[in-house]
């Protein structure tokens, strides 16, 4: 790895704070409907909180390549639009009450207006960044959608039964790396084309610390499931498991575990209840694995390969920015 030094979250923060303070003004901006309840919708789940991770990136790589332009500001309303639209849609699918430890968009509003709230904000993002008139931009933001439904229909298709870790890892990043690595990708699409001599290679570099970063966010956003406290996490523990989903750590302890450990996690998973095997035994046989232990070793792996994708990058602020970012992916709570 570059011996350039690691940023502080302090510094992250104050290199960022005005930009993203801008991405939220215009988010509300992009987000104002004639229908009041498109409005609502959507500042509702604007006001919930959120890293605001994938606009970061954004940013950071925009200004990694010199970009300081109002573009990075429309396309990092553009990436949390998306997202906020994903996650509309999510719940409706996973039947989610909360999000963030309030109730979920749909709980309030009812599946049939969040469904049409999330299609336009959809359409509001991709109407957005037409306005860049960079075809560029409209690939990837097009190749990404495809990428992310296919992944919601394919976990659709697998729910209650057993994957492997390929087919785990081609789900996570369809579902969530690809936004990490379009977002990190948006920024080369807008920087001033005199700022690096091979775009081709600083693309290809970007997207896959994107890639990288977007698994790690992942797996452990799924091991925060199995193990954190509800009153931190802001929803049910072990959703996943209700909603039939195999996560890495399940998967780990099922080629590992005897036949009594396979035969309860098998249980879960097909009834999607903890009514015949609870939480807790769930938890005991991955421990007794070394599961979650494997699954947040795979993680900082990933973390670490991000930085690594990014050791030919100019030295800057924001690329020691971006050095943080795959530590703070892999040791937050929530």
């Amino acid at each position: 790895m570059s011996t350039l030094s690691i940023a502080t979250a302090k510094e992250v923060f104050d290199l960022l704070r005005d930009d993203l303070a801008a991405i939220e003004q215009e988010f509300t901006r992009q987000s104002a409907s004639n229908v009041d309840v498109i409005t609502d919708i959507a500042q509702y789940l604007m006001s919930g909180g959120g890293k605001r991770i994938r606009p970061l990136l954004l940013l950071l790589s925009a200004k990694a390549l010199g970009c300081d332009n109002h573009s990075r500001i429309r396309l990092g309303a553009v990436v949390e639009m998306l997202h906020t639209a994903t996650l509309v849609h999510d719940d409706i699918i996973d039947e989610a009450e909360l999000r963030r430890g309030r109730p979920s968009s749909n709980t309030t509003w009812g599946n049939a207006k969040c469904v049409l709230a999330g299609d336009w904000l959809y359409m509001q993002a991709f109407s957005n960044a037409l306005e860049e008139r960079n075809f560029r931009v409209l690939d990837l933001l097009i190749s990404l959608t495809q990428q992310m439904v296919e992944g919601e229909l394919l976990q659709m298709q697998k729910l209650g039964h057993l994957i492997n870790e390929e087919e785990y890892f081609d789900l996570i990043y369809r579902k969530t790396a690809c936004l990490f690595s379009v977002s990190m990708q948006l920024g080369a699409a807008i920087a001033p084309p005199q700022s690096f001599a091979n775009p081709a290679e600083i693309d290809s570099q970007l997207g896959e610390y994107g890639r990288n970063l977007g698994l790690a966010f992942q797996i452990v956003d799924d091991v925060l499931d199995l193990t954190a406290a509800e009153g931190i996490l802001g929803k049910p523990v072990a959703s996943d498991l209700r909603e039939g989903k195999a996560t890495l750590a399940i998967i780990h302890a099922l080629e590992r575990g005897t036949g009594a450990d396979r035969e309860a996690i098998r249980t879960v998973l097909a009834q999607r209840s903890f009514t015949t095997v609870s939480h807790s035994q769930i938890l005991e046989i991955l421990e007794r694995h070394g599961s979650i232990a494997y699954a947040m070793d795979t993680a900082c792996a990933y973390a670490e390969a991000a930085r690594l994708s990014i050791a030919d990058l100019p030295h800057s602020d924001a690329k020691r920015a971006l050095l943080w970012v795959p530590g703070f992916v892999t040791s937050r709570d929530r």
